[in-house]
């Protein structure tokens, strides 16, 4: 069994290429979702993210509202600082867990870690190779724009706030560019994907 690490900056296009990895057959582990989960109302890293940011980030409903949270750490490389040290620590423990889950299965030959930060515990430790998804910055931009709300300058700050490119770059196996439609980046995915499935059977 192996695991790939997808990951990029936002509006690269990462969760796209995992979305066309489980269409060919892998088992998609999204640290997005998880993330979501490990600080939902009740959690230890709910708490720990009151204590340090206030209430002012919980909504009417008692959950996590992600938009404030965001407008607080996106601006501050300290806070963003801090509210990594708290969420990733639960986040790779979901994903160690949710790894052993699927591998006791015995139903999955590769199993696909989708992860916006590649975090040392959790994701570089456990993949076996490391593809960086990557895309011209006002093209992210403009993805992003599209499908969530938020300004121009709002996510060009939040891809400031991120990994610089190179940084991705230094731990890729495989890169790959995201620059056109999404049908050229199914097939780029698909031949990558068999040549690699035909590379790890010999």
């Amino acid at each position: 069994m192996k695991i790939i690490g997808v990951t990029g900056g936002i509006g690269s296009g990462k969760s796209s290429v995992a979305r066309i990895l489980k269409d060919l057959g892998a088992a998609v582990i999204d640290a997005d979702v998880l993330a979501k989960s490990v600080t939902s109302a009740g959690t230890k890293a709910l708490d720990e993210l009151v204590g340090h940011f206030g209430r002012g980030i919980i909504g009417d409903d008692g959950e996590l509202d992600r938009k404030k949270l965001a407008d607080i750490v996106f601006s501050d490389a300290d806070k963003l600082a801090m509210l990594n040290a708290i969420t990733h620590k639960y986040i790779a423990e979901k994903i160690y867990d949710t790894v052993e889950v699927l591998k006791n299965t015995g139903k999955w030959d590769t199993i696909v870690l989708d992860v916006p930060i590649p975090i040392e515990k959790g994701f570089i430790d456990l993949a076996d190779e490391i593809w960086v998804v990557s895309a011209e910055r006002e093209t992210r931009i403009r993805r992003v724009m599209e499908r969530s709300g938020y300004t121009y300058e709002e996510i060009s700050a939040r891809i400031d706030s991120q990994m610089k490119d190179d940084e991705y770059l230094k731990l890729a196996d495989e890169v790959i560019r995201n620059d056109d439609s999404i049908e050229e980046l199914e097939q780029t995915v698909v031949r990558l994907f068999l040549a690699k499935k035909q590379q790890w059977q010999q």
